[in-house]
């Protein structure tokens, strides 16, 4: 009796215990290297790594999954640099911290997360909030369906900064945050807030270096930090081998952090020729976010939708951001791709390839920016980024040629992270 049970659980369990390869005959590959699409291709994928990639239909062995996407473009998992999964603006956004509980802020999150994977997007950074590390560990854990999760955990401000979560609340209510709670003023604040991070399990640190156009309040360029504050919070990071993404409107601050040494420039919509020689000379990117500065302005054209102090913000940022975009790629800037996914609906990142290409980037340059440049950035390009034996295999796939119709990456048709098959 005992054998025949035994022999029961391993039939039941022979899929997992004797796994073959995987393969994947794709039509069209665009490597993430490579400026040239090339033709049939096939990828052998084993333990959830790439393994082979040869030119041609090769003969699968013997018990291998083969997955057909001959009539397809096949390209590395894409990556957004610039997330939010928590949450999703609408016309409650500013009332929400009073009626809604972490537990609540947790659970919309998993449906965010979900989309945004199934969108193509097997790699995300999230660039503030306090629910980013848990989802993160949640999805590592196979407790839910997303993406891989690069998280800040909660942003660093000043008082009264874009990113103090207690601006607009009844004075009642606000409190003195600290450093704990993402506000600083002097640079031993500065320091311990950047690791208090480190003790909550960040992957990288987030900054509001600029004042924004969501939060209420008039200003949305002034520089928020002064250049002590930046220094310290930059050291500090690198000290514990974290990179500084700064959100960033006006040129002041952009420059102050660039100083400091920040990776990221978040948005950038008013810089100047100075801000762009910096980032050059540091080697920064940019991360353009124009789905924002697009939705925002859209949003504006309704007098009743945003507060009044915010509404001529969000009117001037759309063209601001699409005009200096096209700016800084001329002359050669870094650029990541980044939505602020969260700001516009999740699972709809893809646009952003669009208003990319439509300010004047290559289609296959804005590909790789979500792709090859992409990993650079989160210095994770040895494995992934790139479809190449030895990565693991996040691949995703469309049913037309992305290089001339730019509006298919909005409707991926594959996808598949770490050599699961998540949407076929």
């Amino acid at each position: 009796m005992a054998l025949k049970y035994l022999t029961c659980l391993l039939l039941f369990a022979a899929p997992a215990l004797w796994a073959q390869s995987t393969v994947i005959h794709a039509g069209h590959l665009i490597d993430g290297n490579s400026s040239e699409i090339a033709g049939k291709t096939t990828i052998t994928i084993e333990d959830g790594k790439i393994t082979a990639v040869e030119s041609g239909y090769k003969k699968a062995p013997d018990g291998a999954t083969v997955i057909d996407l001959k009539d397809s473009w096949v390209m590395p998992g894409l990556m957004d640099m610039h997330t939010h999964l928590s949450g999703q603006a609408n016309p409650n956004s500013y009332n929400e911290g009073f009626r809604m509980n972490p537990e609540d802020y947790a659970f919309r999150s998993v449906r965010y997360a979900e989309r945004t994977l199934m969108a193509g997007f097997t790699t995300v950074r999230e660039v503030g909030g306090n629910m980013s590390i848990a989802l993160r560990n949640a999805v590592r854990k196979g407790w839910i369906k997303g993406p891989r999760i690069f998280a800040a955990g909660q942003s660093i401000a000043t008082t009264g900064g874009h990113a103090d979560r207690t601006n607009s609340l009844n004075h009642f209510l606000m409190g003195d945050p600290g450093p704990a709670e993402g506000v600083i003023n002097g640079a031993d604040e500065a320091r311990k807030a950047v690791r208090q991070r480190y003790k909550n399990g960040a992957d990288h640190i987030k900054i509001t270096a600029t004042g924004g156009v969501l939060s209420n309040a008039k200003n949305g360029r002034n520089p928020q930090f002064n250049q002590e504050e930046l220094d310290a919070l930059v050291q500090t990071a690198r000290d514990y081998e974290m990179h500084v993404a700064a959100h960033a409107h006006g040129a002041e601050g952009m420059k102050r952090a660039l100083r400091a040494g920040v990776l990221t420039i978040e948005h950038g919509t008013f810089m100047d020729d100075e801000v762009i020689a910096l980032m050059k000379e540091k080697g920064a990117y940019l991360v353009p976010t124009m789905m924002a500065g697009d939705w925002v302005t859209k949003k504006a054209q309704d007098p009743d939708y945003f507060p009044k102090l915010v509404r001529p913000k969000a009117l001037a940022t759309g063209p601001a951001m699409r005009t200096n975009f096209t700016r800084a790629y001329k002359e050669g800037v870094n650029i990541a791709f980044g939505t602020d996914s969260g700001v516009s609906a999740h699972g709809e990142n893809g646009y952003e390839f669009f208003l990319m290409v439509d300010a004047g980037m290559p289609p296959m340059e804005a590909i790789q920016s979500a792709t090859s440049v992409s990993a650079k950035l989160l210095g994770i390009q040895d494995s992934l980024g790139t479809v190449e034996a030895g990565k693991i295999a996040d691949i995703v796939a469309v049913k037309e040629d992305p290089t001339k119709n730019i509006r298919i990456m909005e409707d991926v048709s594959f996808v598949m992270k770490e050599g699961v098959v998540y949407k076929q």
